[in-house]
């Protein structure tokens, strides 16, 4: 056979023809359902790409637009792979409790695969026994209650950091980067949880992750259409290489640095994440499987707690603070609650926290309105099934839509867009998902693990800024101007700095 350089030019021709009716062949396959079983509805999707150069730059927009044509249960093709869109509680409940086992595992991706050493950590891994080991790990060794109080000084000693230096802004009437402020606050308690250690000035551990969740949020066509990944379109394949082995190389040298800690650091009360992992290597921790974690989980299940952390308890609080700003009423009423429950002669402390229940109702409404993570952690079907007598594929990549899920007005009445956070006045919402029209962690098997840190860690923060300071927005700006674009990617945080005047309101002593 002819190598396609030396072919005749009308045999040149027709190879792109070729190509395009065997792409076109396939995409009529994998639309076509199987026995005649009744798809989801769904928008036509083009030869090739499918749907995807329909998503835009915010996704969970679009989807919610889509759904509201063709229904809470819709079919996608993204590329070669069929997709079905939740958006909807009942829908959710289907997928995320009904049927959670058919819908327990993760797909495989170019992200997953680079940033996560192939899915070897918790958040990317497939279902399964490696999985449940995992989860059982980090549940009892690095999440339990027990666990997470030994670090509550660390979170006040830093907290208080923080306040000690927005009170010397507020005296000098400087305004604040409120973005810079939190962002590097959780940075410092997420290292020092971890780590064991202040922020380290040699490594730009927070830029390489702000990258990673974007690439990992991200619709990467190398996924959807396999044999265009070597071309690397969109750039990311470089950017991801580049991105992992960044990330890798600092892992790497904060694991050896533990390693190689005098016996005293080894031996001492507290350990961080990175001890009591390193103390779980190559040994069995399971009697019943004979799990046992090497170095690359290790590193795995460092960058997930670390991405989880970071950015979601920052864009929680840092979507709060507009809010609280934009609607005053709201920040009145909180402060006063934290007047009668904390009192003015005195910071908040974890201890306050489950007294505070409208600062509950405040993180609660944030969190529908501002979900961490619009589109949850993709799941992929593991069987064919049947689902509310929709067909779906095995392999199918399943999206559950919870920005969307916290503006369904038939859940929520019209003033859906409205910060109200007397809404949750019940108090029957809980964070854990139960209750499927408010998934701010997710539901089933793949909850997030850290819920409990990370709600202390946006709570206190947030009740701490409100009680020690009044904010009022720079050069006059009405709070109706504030800029509430938002950015897309693994997570959801704002597009740009919020800046503000605070000005202290404890009595000083």
């Amino acid at each position: 056979m002819l190598p396609a350089s030396s072919l005749p030019f009308p045999s040149l021709l027709l190879l792109p023809l070729l190509f395009l009716l065997s792409a076109l062949f396939l995409s009529l396959c994998l639309r076509r359902p199987k026995h005649g079983q009744k798809q989801p509805p769904g928008p036509p999707a083009w030869p090739v790409i499918g749907n995807l150069h329909q998503l835009g730059t915010l996704p969970h927009r679009f989807l919610q637009s889509l759904a509201k044509r063709y229904g809470p249960i819709m079919s996608l093709r993204l590329g070669q792979v069929p997709a079905v869109v939740v958006s909807s509680p009942d829908a959710a409940e289907l997928f995320l409790r009904t049927h959670d086992v058919a819908f327990a595992s993760r797909p495989r991706t170019q992200a997953s695969d680079f940033l996560s050493y192939g899915s070897k950590g918790m958040v990317f891994s497939e279902y399964g026994p490696y999985w449940r080991d995992m989860r059982k790990l980090c549940t009892l060794q690095l999440f339990s209650s027990s666990k997470l109080e030994t670090f509550a000084p660390l979170r006040r000693e830093e907290l208080g950091q923080l306040v000690k230096s927005i009170e010397k802004s507020a005296a000098a009437s400087e305004v604040v980067d409120l973005t810079e402020k939190v962002e590097r606050l959780v940075e410092d308690i997420m290292y020092k949880m971890i780590f064991g250690r202040n922020r380290d000035d040699r490594f730009d551990l927070k830029g390489l992750i702000h990258e990673g969740m974007k690439l990992a949020g991200a619709f990467n066509i190398a996924d959807f259409v396999p044999f265009l990944a070597p071309l690397d379109i969109q750039g990311f394949t470089r950017r991801l290489v580049k991105t992992s082995k960044e990330v890798d190389e600092i892992l790497e040298t904060i694991v050896r640095e533990h390693e190689e800690a005098a016996p005293e650091e080894q031996n001492r009360q507290h350990k961080d994440f990175v001890d009591i992992l390193l103390s779980c290597m190559d040994t069995n921790y399971d009697d019943h499987h004979n799990f046992v974690i090497d170095r690359t989980n290790i590193k795995a299940m460092l960058l997930d707690m670390i991405a989880a952390a970071s950015d979601t308890s920052s864009g929680v609080i840092l979507w709060a603070f507009p809010e609280l700003l934009r609607n005053p009423r709201v920040m009145k009423k909180l402060q006063l609650e934290l007047e009668n429950r904390v009192g003015k002669s005195k910071m908040v402390e974890e201890a306050d926290l489950p007294r505070l229940s409208y600062l509950d109702m405040v993180v609660k409404e944030t969190m529908r309105l501002h979900p961490v993570d619009p589109l949850l952690v993709p799941r992929v079907c593991r069987e064919d099934i049947i689902i509310n007598g929709y067909y779906i594929r095995k392999n199918s990549r399943i999206i559950v839509n919870s920005w969307s899920i916290g503006r369904d007005p038939k859940v929520w009445s019209d003033n859906v867009e409205e910060f109200f956070p007397e809404r949750f006045l019940d108090g029957n919402m809980d964070y854990r998902g139960y209750e499927f029209q408010f998934l701010p962690f997710g539901s089933g098997r793949r909850g997030c693990p850290g819920l409990q840190l990370g709600l202390i860690t946006v709570k206190l923060i947030l009740a701490q800024l409100v009680h020690c300071f009044n904010w009022e927005l720079p050069e006059d700006k009405s709070p109706d101007e504030l800029d509430m674009t938002e950015t897309f990617g693994l997570t959801m945080p704002r597009a740009n700095h919020l800046l503000a005047l605070p000005s202290y309101r404890l009595p000083i002593n």
